[in-house]
C-alpha cells in the first residue's frame, strides 16, 4: 500500500497528483535519447499502486492500444491509491514494430537485467531498481507473436491463489495455467511479492476489437476489486480456467485453411483445418484429437510440418 512517500524516478509523487514522468536509460546510436513516458495518477486517499503495462514486446500493439484507452477515457484516474500506465514499455521496438530491443534481445528474457550487461539488460535493472519495489499490482498486456491469434486469455500460476483470484476478477474468456519463464518480467514481479496477471489477447501487428475491450473491461474490473475506483456498472464474466494445454502441430508442410472459429469447444473428430499443395494434387484434413476448447490459432497461410497450429485444453473447469 501506498503511503505518504512516493518516489518515482527521483520525482515525489504527493497524494492528489498527476504527473507524466520520463525513463531515460539509453541513447541511440545517433546520441539520441529515447525515453519511455510514465503516466502516473494518485489519488488523495491512500490504496495499492497497480501498474497498467503495455509494449513490453514493441510489435503487440493491442496491448499499446488497451493502456493508451485507459489512459484516455481517465479511467486511470483512481479514487484511492495509485495507477502507473505504461504504454509503451519497449520504445525501441515500438518504433520499428520490433518484438526485441536494438541489440537484439528479447525484453521479457533479461529481467532481473545487470547495471553492466546489454542494452535490453540495463534497460531491465533500471526498471527493477527504480520502479518494480513501488508496485504491489500489475497487468501486463500481450499479444500473440508471429501468426498466432490469442482468444482473450490471462495468464498465471493456478497454484498462486492471490493472481489467481486477481486473473478471476479480470473476467477475460480464458485463464491459462502458465509456468514462470526464465528471467521473464513476470518471474521477476512475482520475486518481488509482486501479483502480475499477464492478458493475452490477439496478434502482433494488428488491431483485435474484442481483445482491446476485453483488456479495457478487466483493467476497470481489477480496479473495482482493489476498491480503486467504482463504476455505477460493470460487466463481471465467468472463465474457463485450463489447467492442462497442448499444441497440436501440422503433419505436413503447405497451404493452410483453418475450418474453426478461436475460442470455441470442439468434439472429436471435428475438422480443425485442412493442409493442401498449390498445385491441387495434394489435400490432408486435421482433426480434432479429443473435445477441447481452442485458445490459439495460427493462421499463417504456410505452414511447415511441426508448426504449432491450434492450442488447445486438456484439462479445464469453470471459474
Amino acid at each position: 500500500m501506498c503511503k505518504n512517500n512516493l518516489t518515482l524516478l527521483g520525482t515525489e509523487i504527493k497524494p492528489g497528483d498527476s504527473v507524466c514522468l520520463q525513463f531515460d536509460v539509453a541513447k541511440l546510436h545517433t546520441r539520441n535519447s529515447i525515453k519511455v513516458p510514465i503516466y502516473v495518477e494518485r489519488a488523495k486517499k491512500d490504496g495499492p499502486v497497480l501498474l497498467f503495462l503495455g509494449g513490453v514486446h514493441g510489435d503487440e500493439i493491442n496491448g499499446v492500444e488497451i493502456v493508451r484507452r485507459i489512459i484516455r477515457k481517465k479511467i486511470n484516474k483512481p479514487s484511492s491509491g495509485t495507477i502507473i500506465c505504461i504504454p509503451v514499455f519497449n520504445i525501441f521496438g515500438f518504433l520499428h514494430m520490433s518484438r526485441k530491443f536494438p541489440d537484439g534481445r528479447d525484453l521479457n528474457r533479461v529481467f532481473p537485467g545487470s547495471s553492466k550487461g546489454s542494452l535490453a539488460s540495463q534497460f531491465a535493472h533500471e526498471f527493477k531498481k527504480e520502479i518494480a519495489p513501488y508496485i504491489d499490482y500489475v497487468i501486463d498486456f500481450h499479444s500473440g507473436g508471429a501468426d498466432r491469434v490469442n482468444i482473450a486469455q490471462t495468464r498465471c500460476m493456478l497454484t498462486d491463489k492471490k493472481t489467481l483470484t486477481l486473473a478471476k476478477v479480470f473476467g477475460a474468456p480464458f485463464i491459462v495455467q502458465s509456468k514462470f519463464i526464465k528471467k521473464s518480467l513476470r518471474e521477476t514481479f512475482h520475486d518481488l511479492g509482486i501479483a502480475a496477471v499477464l492478458f493475452e489477447g490477439g496478434k502482433s501487428m494488428l488491431y483485435d476489437e474484442e481483445a482491446i475491450q476485453y483488456g479495457v473491461q478487466g483493467a476497470m474490473n481489477v480496479m473495482r476489486f482493489l476498491k480503486m475506483k467504482r463504476w455505477k456498472s460493470i460487466t463481471e464474466n465467468k472463465s474457463v480456467i485450463v489447467k492442462k494445454s497442448k499444441w497440436l502441430r501440422a503433419t505436413h508442410s503447405g497451404m493452410f485453411h483453418v475450418r474453426v472459429k478461436n475460442g470455441e469447444w470442439i468434439t472429436k473428430k471435428s475438422i480443425l483445418g485442412i493442409i493442401t499443395d498449390p498445385f491441387g494434387e495434394f489435400e490432408r484434413k486435421i482433426y480434432a484429437p479429443f473435445d477441447s476448447y481452442i485458445f490459439c490459432v495460427n493462421i499463417s497461410p504456410i505452414v511447415n510440418r511441426g508448426d504449432a497450429l491450434f492450442h488447445v485444453s486438456l484439462d479445464t473447469e469453470e471459474s
